[in-house]
């Protein structure tokens, strides 16, 4: 299998699409210029690809030798609306937003490992290089599914990479079943009868009730919840009003859900139902309410969470491969992809420091280049493993 050597020679030039994507990031289904200079690099390696599903996406396909095993590889193409800090030599170059993710090194990661496997072609079957539109929010994975990404490109497992800033440069961390959050959007509107702050009785204050809600909410997760299982519900908005004078109309709160278990994920949702309504009963006021379930629990499935570990194993050592890594409370729309295929979500470590170790989603996040490596050359061992021609090491 090829080591993190084996990818030095091409590394400077996957540092410098990393960089160019970096410094233009662009949102989610709008990624034209990303998914122009992504198939163009495929077709300059000798791949062939289709752009288009979901707008955006696009797949580049590699064949060798005469097998009908397949395997899917996936990337994400979008930013985020962040305004960077500032400081990068290859900063963003659009205000308000950018790839606070790592989504630039995903790509690169799997664009390298497409470059290596196209010069080397040391397996025998087909390779799907999966670039998705829309990771964040949007759920571009699942609009890729929903238009036929596995009825036009069929794999028998599908995995997907993701950088995890704290963990060491040259470490994997990689899980057993539910790997990620579902992630679950709400939006209530709560509507009464608006008035002269003076007069309250003349009003039927939805600001009242919307702060019993806030508080009553706090109670799902400790009172209805297991104590071993593991549920976030969080208010992140909370509008109301203009003048300090007036008790407003209309207030509109909203906020997330995220479990690993259906069950519990059903429980969080009916009992926010239930105080919504309530309340808002108990108040006489309108409730109007919008709940979304963008993102299912992200599972990984065991046998190919076990080929991961072993191509891991084999690159960096036993030591280097965390296996102890808790469930995430963030969501991943990858998950779409695994409710169709077999498959796996893995870590790769992004180090530490002021900009690796920063948090995703923060303006101070950067990808580091020397990752590229590891993750290159763990794609690249993935597909030769999966794929070893007849007689070869399985």
């Amino acid at each position: 299998m090829p080591t993190v050597d084996d990818i030095q020679s091409g590394l400077a030039e996957a540092v410098g699409w990393r960089r160019a994507f970096h410094a233009h990031p662009e949102l989610g289904f709008d990624e034209r210029e990303t998914s122009r200079r992504v198939a163009a690099l495929l077709a300059s390696f000798g791949i062939g690809c289709a752009s288009g599903l979901a707008g955006t996406g696009v797949v580049g396909t590699l064949r060798a030798g005469n097998s009908t095993r397949s395997i899917g590889l996936r990337a994400e193409l979008d930013a985020l609306p962040i305004e960077e800090a500032p400081g990068l030599g290859h900063g963003s170059a659009c205000a308000g937003r950018m790839h606070a993710c790592g989504h630039d090194g995903h790509m690169t990661m799997l664009l390298g490992a497409a470059a290596f496997l196209a010069r080397n072609r040391r397996f025998d079957g087909t390779v799907h290089f999966i670039f998705q539109p829309a990771e964040e929010n949007l759920a571009g994975g699942k609009v890729m599914v929903d238009e036929g990404l596995f009825d036009r490109f069929p794999v028998d497992a599908v995995y997907a990479m993701h950088t995890l800033p704290g963990m060491p440069v040259g470490d994997f961390a990689v899980q057993t079943g539910p790997a990620m959050a579902s992630a679950d959007m709400w939006e209530a509107t709560i509507t009464g009868r608006g008035g002269h702050a003076a007069h309250p009785h003349l009003a039927r204050d939805p600001l009242v009730a919307a702060s019993e809600i806030v508080l009553a909410l706090q109670s799902v997760v400790s009172r209805s919840v297991p104590p071993l299982e593991s549920g976030v519900l969080s208010v992140t908005r909370f509008q109301a009003g203009d003048a300090l004078n007036v008790i407003p109309g209309t207030v509109r709160l909203g906020g997330t859900c995220r479990a690993h278990r259906p069950e519990v994920r059903q429980r969080i949702e009916d009992r926010l139902r239930a105080i919504l309504a309530g309340v808002c009963a108990a108040h006489e006021l309108a409730l109007d309410l919008d709940f979304r379930s963008p993102y299912p629990p992200t599972v990984n499935d065991a046998g190919c969470a076990a080929k991961a570990v072993r191509v891991a194993t084999a690159l960096v050592g036993a030591e280097h491969v965390r296996l102890d890594l808790p469930p995430m409370m963030g969501a991943e729309d990858f998950a779409w992809m695994l409710r169709k295929r077999p498959g796996c979500i893995l870590r790769i470590g992004n180090g530490r420091g002021e900009r690796h170790g920063a948090p995703l989603h923060t303006p101070e996040f950067d990808f580091n280049d020397d990752a590229l490596a590891y993750g290159i050359a763990f794609w690249a061992s993935l597909v030769e493993q999966e794929l070893a021609p007849t007689g070869g090491a399985a």
